[in-house]
C-alpha cells in the first residue's frame, strides 16, 4: 500500500516490483525495470499529450514532490562539507539547482537561494582545478549568471573576468592538464559555453572557445601518434593512463563538444573527428552498451560517466553533424540498454544513477520526436521521485548535485520536459534547456 509520502504516476504503480529474484540479481548492477514499456498514446494520457505537453496533473505532482525533497535536502546540507565549493559534490551544485528552479518556476526566492549558495562556494575555491564541475570555473560561471539575473552587471563582469584569467593556462595545458570533462580542458570550455547560453549573447568570444578546441585537437593528435593508431583513430585521449570512452573522462564527451557548431572547422571535423567517432562506435558491445575504457571487455557499467547513457550524446550529435543514419541507430540501441539496465543499484545520481540515465531518453525524444522516449523519461522520473524505496546504495555525499538526492529535482524537471507554472501544464519537452548535465551544447537552439 502506498503511503501519503510516496509518489507515483497514475496507473503505473506495480505493487510487486520490490519483490526481486535476488539470486539472479546478485551479480548485476541494476534493479529490474518494473515499468510497462510504451505501447501507444493511450498509456501516456495521464502524462502528456500528443505534442509532448505535460498534463496539469502530472506537472502538479512533480512540483509538489520537488518541494518535499527540497526541504529534506536543506536539512541534510546542515552537515555538508563547508569547504566543498564544487558543482559535483559541493555548494556550487546546490546553487546551480536553485538557478534552474528559478528558470523553471520564476520564483525570486530560488534566485536568492542560488546567490546564498554560490557566495558560500566562492569563499572556498580550490585554487587548483579549473573546470565547471570539479574546479573554480564552475562557481565563477554560475555566480556570473546569478548576478546577471539579479541585474548586478558589475559583479557579473568581475566573475567573468576572473574566469577568463584562467584561459591561457588552460590553452597551454599547464600542470599536465588533461582534456576530459571533469578535470580537463573541456570542463573549462563548458564554463564559457554556460556563460554564453545564459547571457543569451556571445559574452565570451567564439575565438576563445575555438582556441581551446584547437588545443584539445592538437593534444588528441599527439596522443594518437604516440600510440601509433592514427590510421584507426586520428584523435586519442588518456586520463590517468587509461583511454576512457564515456562522457565524464573519455572520448565520447570530448568528441561531443568538438562537434558543436562553429567550434571546429568543417574539414577538420571530417578528417579528424568523424573517423575518431567511428572508432568509438566500433567498441560497442553486442548488447549496445560501451566499455568504460578501450580494451575493457566487461559489459558492466550503464552510467552517464561510463557506458551508453553518456555515449548517446556523441552519437546523436554525430548524426546531426554528418547525417549518417547508423549513428542514430546506435543511439537508439543505447536507449534500449538504458531502459533495460538503467535503474542502477548505485542510486539516483546524475553521474552514475537513474537520474543521469533518464536524460538519455529526452535526448532521443528531441532527436526523433518519438513519444516512447518521453514516456520512458517519465518512468525514470517516477523511480527517482520514489527515492529510498528501492534499496539503492547511499553515496558519500547524498545531498549533492551529481551523486544523489539533488539529481531527483533536475530529473523531475528536465527529464520530463520541465514543469511549467503556466496554465495548461508543462512546457514541451523538446523546448526545455538542455538534455543532460554538461551535455547541453545545443541549448538555446
Amino acid at each position: 500500500m502506498l503511503t501519503e509520502a510516496s509518489f507515483t504516476l497514475p496507473g503505473f504503480w506495480l505493487p510487486d516490483w520490490p519483490t526481486l529474484d535476488h539470486s539472479k540479481m546478485s551479480e548485476q548492477r541494476a534493479l529490474k525495470n518494473p515499468y510497462l514499456d510504451y505501447t501507444g498514446p493511450g498509456c501516456a494520457q495521464d502524462l502528456f499529450d500528443m505534442q509532448g505537453n505535460l498534463t496539469q496533473h502530472f506537472a502538479s505532482c512533480i512540483s509538489s514532490k520537488i518541494g518535499e525533497l527540497l526541504a529534506i535536502m536543506e536539512n541534510g546540507l546542515k552537515t555538508a562539507d563547508p569547504r566543498d565549493c564544487t558543482g559535483y559534490t559541493g555548494w556550487a551544485g546546490i546553487a546551480l539547482l536553485y538557478l534552474h528552479l528559478h528558470s523553471v518556476f520564476g520564483d525570486p526566492s530560488y534566485l536568492q537561494r542560488a546567490l546564498d549558495y554560490i557566495n558560500h562556494s566562492l569563499r572556498s575555491l580550490t585554487q587548483r582545478w579549473v573546470t565547471f564541475l570539479c574546479g573554480d570555473a564552475g562557481p565563477l560561471a554560475i555566480a556570473a549568471v546569478v548576478y546577471h539575473r539579479l541585474q548586478k552587471p558589475h559583479e557579473a563582469e568581475e566573475c567573468v573576468n576572473r574566469l577568463l584569467q584562467l584561459y591561457q593556462s588552460v590553452v597551454q595545458g599547464k600542470g599536465s592538464l588533461p582534456d576530459e570533462l571533469l578535470y580537463g580542458r573541456l570542463g573549462y570550455l563548458y564554463s564559457l559555453i554556460f556563460i554564453n547560453q545564459h547571457f543569451q549573447q556571445e559574452k565570451i568570444p567564439i575565438q576563445y572557445i575555438q582556441q581551446i578546441c584547437d588545443a584539445v585537437m592538437a593534444s588528441g593528435q599527439n596522443q594518437s601518434l604516440r600510440k601509433k593508431i592514427q590510421e584507426q583513430s586520428p584523435l586519442m585521449y588518456e586520463w590517468y593512463q587509461e583511454e576512457y570512452v564515456g562522457a565524464a573522462h573519455g572520448l565520447s564527451g570530448i568528441y561531443y563538444y568538438l562537434m558543436q557548431p562553429g567550434f571546429v572547422a568543417e574539414d577538420r571535423l571530417s578528417y579528424l573527428v568523424k573517423p575518431s567517432v567511428n572508432y568509438v562506435c566500433q567498441l560497442k558491445f553486442q548488447s549496445g552498451n560501451y566499455p568504460p575504457c578501450v580494451g575493457d571487455s566487461r559489459d558492466l557499467l550503464v552510467h552517464w560517466c561510463h557506458g551508453s547513457p553518456g555515449v548517446i550524446y556523441m552519437l546523436i550529435q554525430a548524426f546531426k553533424v554528418f547525417g549518417v543514419r547508423q549513428y542514430l541507430e546506435d543511439a537508439l540501441q543505447c536507449g534500449e540498454v538504458i531502459w533495460q539496465r538503467g535503474l542502477v543499484k548505485k542510486g539516483y545520481g546524475l553521474c552514475h544513477g537513474a537520474a543521469g540515465n533518464a536524460y538519455g531518453f529526452l535526448a532521443l525524444y528531441k532527436a526523433t520526436q518519438d513519444l516512447k522516449h518521453l514516456y520512458r523519461a517519465c518512468m525514470f522520473a517516477d523511480w527517482c521521485m520514489n527515492y529510498g524505496r528501492h534499496g539503492c546504495r547511499t553515496p558519500d555525499t547524498p545531498f549533492s548535485l551529481f551523486e544523489d538526492r539533488v539529481p531527483q529535482h533536475t530529473c523531475s524537471q528536465s527529464a520530463v520536459g520541465g514543469v511549467s507554472t503556466h496554465e495548461g501544464g508543462g512546457e514541451r519537452a523538446s523546448q526545455q534547456q538542455g538534455v543532460c548535465p554538461l551535455m547541453i551544447g545545443e541549448e538555446g537552439e
